[in-house]
């Protein structure tokens, strides 16, 4: 029987799954495992990070793009409190992650080694899945459980603990394998009850005027051509969230934009108030979506299709709940739809509408996007990214004033994964990292990483790691010295009664000159343009410090705040 050791099951256990990438960062804990991934042939490049965040984001982005779980690890202790952030963002936005930690021995257990601490417990309620080696022989076993949990269903979280000892330990070779479909998601797609097909069908035909808003869910199966093709066979309007946008491109007729409290606007919410009925696609019907359950009102009928079943009836009863894959959902829903029409489409003046409120919403963009106010207002450094960014580039923002602006205001023409922000937690020092993960996932593609001042502190040590990798990313910072969000908060409910949340401006770029990294700041309107312009087309990593107007100060979409 030829044998191999725990660490050396990992690694091939990784390569059976088709992984192409592992982020991470290395400890005393993690040194078989390492080795493992030194000696061992696999075709699996590590990227070391410089923070254990950082490699879950990274992970996070690099699954988004390319539909392959993303795999991220770090050591015992105080590596596996670290990168509990990404873990739960990725496990609420249905995102496939796997995460690895080293462990103490299985033999230290409960003699208070240095970094112990109770793993299964800690990633229980932050994971879909989760386990911890308690034997060397079952390894291979945890890994094909975690694949499969991932990518099945519900796309979500795993995590996985090895143990010091049990890395260094022999087993049998012939354990190895691996369901190669478990290696993309969704895999294994589920059907919907034709029954349930049906009564949605009845509903959407009924309505005069349908509104569809999608999720992420519907990107991440791939549901995009299903959904237009049904759009168009009943002239309805198409509305997405800010994880779902993409489903449809920006500039089809039917094409809303995102709705919702972060980036909806006066236009986007007029569609959904003014529909006799509205299908759920891929998504939650959670309180950004909905403006906390206000936009549809609770007297709209309400169609719910989406994998998880505890999703469907959550917020809003429904008439229908379709359960199932999207994909497969939209597919047989179109089948239905078309066969009782009888060969005809829809034909309304909903298209003709749809272009009156895209324009006053883009007429409302375009004046504040030629603006040579001091600070530059965010509108301008958006319609300068949308010149210089290429049709296919990728755009990955941070919560704060990238969030609600590039999901209101910027154009996506074709449909897919072109804008990752992390929408679950919102937490700040996402966008910088997790434009690694995505420059990663589609190499030769433009990736822009867009993120508050106050984002760039969280992060910064991964500019090393950018320039240590010569990624061609351009960062873009607006840079207000505040914590904007917060500070807008603050003026909206509490009197502008503002506390603990400026700090002092920092010198962005001269900070990532001095990480290599190529920089401008701008704070000449006039000039941004063309600086811009420089940075998208240099061929290594860029970063232009933009000195902003304070988001309390401006237009941003954010439906509380808008008056």
């Amino acid at each position: 029987m030829a044998t191999i050791t725990g660490a050396e099951a990992a690694v091939r256990m990784l390569q059976a799954h088709g992984v192409r990438h592992v982020f991470g960062l290395c400890g005393d804990t993690s040194l078989p495992f390492y080795d493992a991934l030194h000696r061992l042939d696999h075709g699996i490049d590590h990227v070391l990070t410089r923070d254990e965040r950082s490699a879950t984001y990274m992970a996070d982005a690099y699954a988004r793009v390319t539909g392959r779980p993303g795999v991220c690890e770090g050591p015992s202790g105080g590596g596996a409190t670290y990168i509990l952030p990404g873990v739960i963002e990725a496990n609420e936005s249905s995102v496939a992650l796997l995460s690895i930690t080293s462990d103490v021995p299985v033999t230290a257990r409960g003699r208070y080694p240095l970094t112990e601490l109770d793993q299964k417990a800690l990633f229980r309620p932050l994971t879909k899945w989760n386990a911890i080696a308690d034997h060397v022989g079952q390894i291979p076993h945890l890994f094909r459980a975690a694949f499969r949990a991932m990518t099945t269903g519900r796309p979500g979280a795993a995590h996985i603990g090895l143990p010091y000892d049990l890395q260094k330990q022999p087993l049998d070779a012939g354990e190895v394998w691996a369901q190669a479909e478990h290696g993309r998601f969704p895999a294994f797609r589920t059907g919907p009850d034709p029954d349930h097909v049906a009564a949605a069908a009845e509903i959407l035909l009924w309505a005069k005027r349908p509104v569809l808003v999608c999720g992420g869910g519907a990107i991440l199966s791939g549901a995009t051509a299903e959904l237009i093709a049904l759009a168009e066979l009943l002239d309805a309007p198409v509305a997405s969230t800010v994880s779902g946008h993409g489903v449809i491109p920006d500039d089809h007729r039917l094409a809303v934009g995102v709705v919702g409290a972060n980036g909806g606007t006066v236009e986007t919410r007029e569609v959904v108030a003014g529909a006799d009925m509205v299908a759920f696609i891929g998504c939650r019907a959670g309180s950004t979506t909905t403006e906390h359950g206000e936009v549809p009102g609770r007297d709209v009928p309400i169609v719910h299709i989406d994998v998880d079943p505890m999703v469907v009836g959550a917020n809003y009863r429904v008439e229908a709940g379709v359960i199932g894959d999207a994909r497969l959902c939209l597919s047989a829903l179109l089948v239905e739809v078309a066969s009782r029409l009888g060969g005809k489409t829809r034909s309304s003046d909903v298209g003709e509408r749809l272009r009156g409120l895209r324009e006053a919403k883009r007429a409302r963009f375009l004046r504040l996007s030629h603006s040579a106010e001091r600070p530059i207002r965010p509108e301008r450094v958006l319609a300068a990214i949308q010149k210089s960014l290429p049709s296919d580039g990728i755009v990955v923002a941070d919560p704060g004033t990238p969030c609600p602006y590039f999901s209101g205001h910027f154009d996506f023409n074709s449909v897919g994964r072109r804008f990752i922000t992390n929408r679950a937690h919102g937490a700040l020092g996402f966008s910088l990292p997790a434009s690694v993960g995505a420059a990663y996932g589609a190499p030769g593609i433009k990736v822009v990483a867009v993120m508050g001042d106050g984002s760039f502190g969280f992060a910064v040590g991964e500019l090393e790691t950018i320039v240590r990798k010569q990624l061609p990313i351009t960062l873009v910072v607006f840079s207000n010295a505040s914590f904007g969000w917060i500070k807008a908060s603050q003026k909206d409910g509490y009197g502008s009664r503002y506390f603990s949340v400026d700090f002092d401006r920092t010198d962005h770029a001269r900070v990532a000159e001095a990480y290599g990294v190529k920089a401008w700041t701008v704070a000449d309107p006039l000039e941004l343009d063309a600086v811009m312009a420089k940075a998208m087309a240099h061929d290594g990593p860029t970063l232009v410090d933009v000195i902003s107007q304070p988001l309390e100060e401006s237009a941003v979409p954010v439906s509380r705040w808008m008056g």
